[in-house]
């Protein structure tokens, strides 16, 4: 952990592009959510920066169910995807959960995920209790993750 970030990592026995291939489809991101907070997503898939996407979302913190609109902030194909979420109808931003994958080998990739509030705004700060997410649930997603890639 830094001071402004958190990170996992873990080899998933899976190559790259399956693994780009599930992160990529916000419409499986409840199926990999270590949070519990994702309800349901987009069925677009993510493909550039700057693209936006919704998600469904639901968790105490924000009073029940909400809706987050995510904007992709990295995008290469099966090495990173991240991207910039903020409450539907909101200005609060700066957050980023972002996906490394480095290939480990012809069958397994290490996956590092990577929640970030390094650049939210001071709007943000206050709102938002910083980590929102343990560590503990990026160790799940990719678990999770993992499980998911498996089922291809």
């Amino acid at each position: 952990m830094s001071e402004h970030s958190l990170s996992a990592s873990r080899v998933i026995d899976a190559p790259a592009d399956a693994i780009f291939d599930v992160l990529s489809l916000p419409s499986r991101h409840r199926q990999i959510d270590g949070s519990g907070t994702v309800v349901s997503g987009d069925d677009q898939r993510l493909h550039k920066v700057g693209q936006v996407f919704v998600m469904n979302m639901n968790g105490e913190h924000m009073g029940g169910d909400y809706v987050m609109e995510n904007t992709v902030s990295g995008y290469d194909e099966n090495k990173l995807l991240a991207w910039r979420p903020k409450p539907q109808g909101a200005e609060l931003e700066g957050w980023e959960w972002i996906w490394e994958l480095e290939p480990q080998g012809p069958g397994a990739t290490l996956v590092t995920e990577t929640y970030s509030w390094e650049h939210a705004s001071p709007e943000a700060r206050k709102a938002v209790s910083f980590p929102l997410f343990e560590e503990g649930a990026l160790e799940h997603s990719l678990e999770r993750l993992a499980a998911a890639v498996s089922e291809m």
